[in-house]
């Protein structure tokens, strides 16, 4: 079992870094249409017609421990802009492997994107707490990123957390002008 598990970490993130870790970089970036629900209607519509999409489908109904598999999928619907079953896959990712922390940022960008900042704080920290030490070299930018979102939605209501965020987010990247920002408002 225990093999089984490393074999699909190493085939989930062998997965990952194949498709240029498609989730990674997509926190930064989140717009989302106002009238959501003709977008996701239209999204439903576009992810059922996608034969990307269906294969992956096939693949993981044969093989639902197929954790390479799931990431293509949860890439795809992503790209797809099907959010909820991004969101879906990414959970059961998470769940197979519940130390991989991509997963993590992954369902954090997902719940940013549908405009869901508490449970996206959430996912983000659950990130930022299972990245390995080994790994944080290669997770500094997501890193950044996700103590940067933290940071900012607790600016609010726990100063002092904040700060401690908004320092590890410079931490990881120093020239994050954003950050700077945030890091000169919380200490004023």
């Amino acid at each position: 079992m225990k093999k089984q598990k490393m074999i699909n970490t190493k085939k989930a993130v062998i997965a990952t870094l194949f498709f240029g870790a498609v989730s990674f970089g997509y926190a930064q970036t989140t717009t989302m249409p106002s009238d959501s629900a003709k977008v996701e209607t239209a999204q439903t519509q576009t992810a059922s017609a996608n034969p990307e999409i269906d294969t992956l489908k096939k693949q993981v109904a044969t093989n639902a421990n197929d954790t390479a598999a799931l990431v293509k999928l949860a890439t795809a619907y992503q790209d797809a802009k099907d959010l909820p079953n991004a969101l879906a896959t990414w959970k059961n990712i998470s769940t197979l492997l519940p130390d991989w922390a991509p997963g993590y940022y992954s369902q954090g960008y997902v719940y940013q994107s549908m405009k869901d900042d508490a449970n996206a704080k959430t996912a983000y920290e659950k990130y930022i707490t299972s990245v390995k030490p080994e790994e944080l070299e290669a997770n500094k930018k997501n890193l950044a990123y996700a103590e940067f979102f933290v940071a900012y939605n607790l600016k609010d209501t726990d100063k002092e957390s904040a700060k401690q965020h908004i320092a590890k987010s410079l931490e990881y990247d120093p020239m994050n002008a954003d950050a700077t920002k945030l890091k000169t408002f919380l200490n004023q």
